[in-house]
């Protein structure tokens, strides 16, 4: 009976040790993301971009390139008046996606959903970025 009283226990704590690392993961992705937004709202280009993973820096080769289609395709992501995580979902290890919902510079609501994925260094990088208005936001 001890034996069994320690073998769940011990599987007990391996599901928790496996919650504990998804929250870091999760705390990670957000810092990056919050990362890039004050970068962006600073003007800090390279650091911006410093961010994106290498599958957005394929597309978007040089700061320059990353800047424009920033401020020409998320213009709430480039300039947000304010900003704050939603929802996040772990959808597989090292790969998040997590919502921000943002005012805009025109006042608007916005949400922005992320990808990131976790790099060979254990950073994670933003993969992708989607925007759209919103009337209507939850958390």
């Amino acid at each position: 009976m001890r034996s069994g009283f320690f073998a769940f226990a011990f599987v007990s704590l391996m599901l928790a040790s496996q919650a504990f690392a998804g929250d870091a993961e999760i705390k990670a992705g957000q810092a990056v993301i919050d990362g890039q937004l004050k970068a962006l709202i600073a003007d800090d280009g390279a650091k911006a971009y410093s961010f994106a993973a290498p599958n957005v820096k394929q597309v978007f080769p040089t700061v320059d390139a990353f800047m424009n289609m920033v401020t020409n395709g998320y213009p709430p992501v480039r300039k947000p008046r304010s900003y704050s995580f939603g929802k996040v979902e772990q959808t597989g290890p090292g790969s998040i996606v997590q919502q921000v919902l943002i005012i805009g510079p025109d006042g608007k609501d916005y949400e922005a959903v992320y990808t990131l994925q976790q790099q060979p260094d254990g950073t994670f990088q933003i993969t992708g970025c989607s925007l759209r208005a919103s009337n209507s936001l939850s958390t």
